[in-house]
């Protein structure tokens, strides 16, 4: 396995191992993915988290920018909607957060040692303009 100062300037990184029946492996359940040695699902940095980001699906409206933006492919999503978070691999960065368009925003940064529905009960109300 290659460290990460072994690329090149500008590789793409392909993520999934292509599969034997030739169904692509970004089409299959999440769970079944074949990872490559290049891929940090093979890795998790979530050690490194103080912070996490908490997903409140009232306010999401699923526009996607966190999952565009997450540096880790750590938003997850099914069916067109936005589902959670894979606290396997978030590092806790707050880029989802930064980039969320609602007001209150749809995820936001809580202790690491939180639990998701304490952290919900304690959402804050839709500020007026």
């Amino acid at each position: 396995m290659k460290g990460w100062n072994e690329f090149e300037i500008g590789s793409v990184l392909f993520p999934f191992e292509k599969t034997e029946d030739g169904i692509k492996a970004q089409e299959k359940a999440r769970e079944n993915r074949e990872y490559t040695e290049n891929s940090s699902r093979k890795a998790s940095v979530a050690h490194w988290r103080v912070q996490k980001p908490v997903h409140n699906h009232d306010h999401c409206i699923n526009c996607f920018f966190c999952w565009v933006y997450c540096p880790d492919a750590s938003i997850l999503a099914k069916d067109e909607t936005m589902s959670g978070v894979d606290y396997t691999h978030c590092k806790g960065c707050g880029v989802c957060v930064a980039v969320c368009p609602t007001n209150p925003k749809s995820l936001l940064m809580f202790d690491e040692n939180e639990s998701n529905e304490q952290a919900l009960k304690q959402w804050p109300q839709k500020e007026s303009k």
